[in-house]
């Protein structure tokens, strides 16, 4: 497994090796003795699959916060997405910074997201599916979010032109600067 940093500090692309022949390919997508000799020691406790059937898709930003927070890991399981992670963790020297990063079905990679970020994708190719893998469970009562389009942000979502299919609920959440923050960067 190939891991790469990125510009924040954990928030790390992970791709598998795959190993294909005539019939396709087979990779391991996670594996926690391997992840954790790596550094990445994360107990997950619910796998996630969702399905968008429209180009310019948006789902995001959300979060869930403490006592449930979650990290994710994110891969494609069928077309291509651009994936986004934002920290939102007050008084961190990356606060309201983002990454970004393609992951399609054949490229095969992952984003991995810690507790303390706001997740949110695009999608790129009509019936993309996300699959991904989470350190807590779904609460809905912690069911958190931020604009996917706050200025402040400035994240790129490549939609060119391409007006956002979203859901209310992102259409309607606050921006970051109004977001009564659950997370302190260093907080254990």
């Amino acid at each position: 497994m190939q891991i790469e940093t990125t510009a924040l500090p954990g928030v790390v692309i992970l791709t598998p090796a795959r190993f294909g022949d005539a019939r396709g390919f087979f990779a391991e997508s996670w594996n926690r003795k391997r992840m954790a000799e790596a550094g990445l020691d994360i107990d997950f406790v619910q796998d996630n699959h969702s399905l968008s059937t429209r180009i310019g898709t948006v789902r995001g930003l959300h979060f869930q916060p403490p006592p449930h927070a979650q990290a994710k890991l994110v891969r494609c399981g069928h077309g291509r997405l651009w994936d986004v992670a934002v920290d939102i963790r007050a008084g961190s020297p990356t606060y309201g910074r983002w990454v970004g990063v393609e992951l399609s079905a054949e490229n095969g990679r992952q984003l991995l997201i810690p507790a303390g970020f706001a997740h949110g994708f695009v999608t790129r190719e009509a019936d993309t599916e996300i699959v991904y893998k989470c350190s807590d469970y779904y609460a809905p009562d912690c069911d958190g979010g931020i604009r996917w389009d706050d200025p402040a942000l400035g994240i790129d979502w490549g939609l060119g032109g391409l007006a956002p299919v979203l859901s209310d609920k992102d259409a309607k959440a606050p921006l970051l600067a109004d977001l009564a923050n659950p997370f302190v960067w260093g907080a254990a």
